[in-house]
């Protein structure tokens, strides 16, 4: 197992806690949090780095200053964009991919802490994530298509869609209307909701219990909800029988079960 490469863009920082979850924090406070070519860049290698980083058994994703993402840096990111050529905006596109296929490939949980604005890009990395943590001050809009480029960017038609529905998910990228927390919630967009003063604890005491949970069988569970998105009933029947039989054959099945018969809280190894 090996440790993630340090971070190098400006605005963007990650560390390990005692309590096994890295943080993932996005700090250009002035322009929300905006992302540049090089953040984007260093997140897109540190999620495919954080599958064999040992220290790390879940990721919390989160801003400074009181907004998650404002999306990509207007004047760092789009106004150079008209300067490429039209394979310098491709390889650019891909690689905004290559961050979502690399978040979710990754078989650590991530969660999203979301205080504030969560827009464009930033609203499809909360919403790759596997799960959405908010404050009651946090909101969401899908941008693309008010500044003339495609509603499904980076992923967001596939994935928006399975979480809310595809009538819903259509009018907020035809339109890309902000959604405020409440209405999120209600819909799936947010899992959880808490004050702006207890988002950030709830958020990472979540990621705690995550962490200190039955790691491989976790892994296994978001391996499921990514593989059996095209699968039909059969397919998915078949792929649960062999995964779960392979579960039983870890240790900690047989923890929780030594745990349950003694009456005591199973204490999970990741085996």
């Amino acid at each position: 197992m090996s440790e993630v490469t340090p971070t190098t863009a400006e605005g963007l920082s990650f560390e390990v806690g005692d309590d096994k979850v890295g943080v993932i924090t996005l700090s250009r406070p002035a322009k929300k949090n905006a992302l540049t070519f090089d953040i984007y860049a260093d997140l897109t290698r540190l999620f495919r780095e954080l599958e064999t980083d040992g220290r790390v058994k879940t990721v919390l994703i989160r801003g400074d200053g009181g907004a998650f993402c404002s999306g990509g840096d207007v004047h760092e990111i789009i106004g150079p964009l008209f300067e490429m050529d039209a394979a310098g905006r491709w390889e650019f596109t891909r690689m905004t991919c290559d961050l979502i296929e690399n978040m979710r490939s990754l078989s650590k949980p991530i969660i999203a802490c979301i205080d504030g604005v969560a827009a464009g890009a930033g609203s499809v990395i909360a919403l790759a994530s596997d799960l959405r943590i908010g404050s009651e001050s946090a909101r969401f809009a899908f941008l693309f298509v008010k500044v003339g480029l495609c509603g499904a960017d980076m992923g967001a038609a596939f994935l928006l869609p399975r979480i809310i529905g595809l009538g819903r998910a259509t009018e907020l990228l035809m339109t890309g209307d902000m959604i405020r927390a409440e209405e999120a919630h209600r819909i799936g967009l947010l899992n959880h909701v808490h004050s702006a003063e207890e988002v950030e604890g709830e958020a990472r005491a979540f990621a705690a219990r995550l962490a200190n949970g039955p790691s491989f069988a976790l892994a296994m569970t978001k391996r499921s909800l990514n593989e059996e998105l095209g699968m039909d009933l059969r397919q998915a029947l078949e792929a649960e029988a062999r995964t779960q039989a392979l579960c039983m054959e870890t240790e900690d099945f047989r923890i929780a079960y030594e745990a349950f018969s003694n009456r005591q809280k199973p204490e999970f190894v990741g085996r």
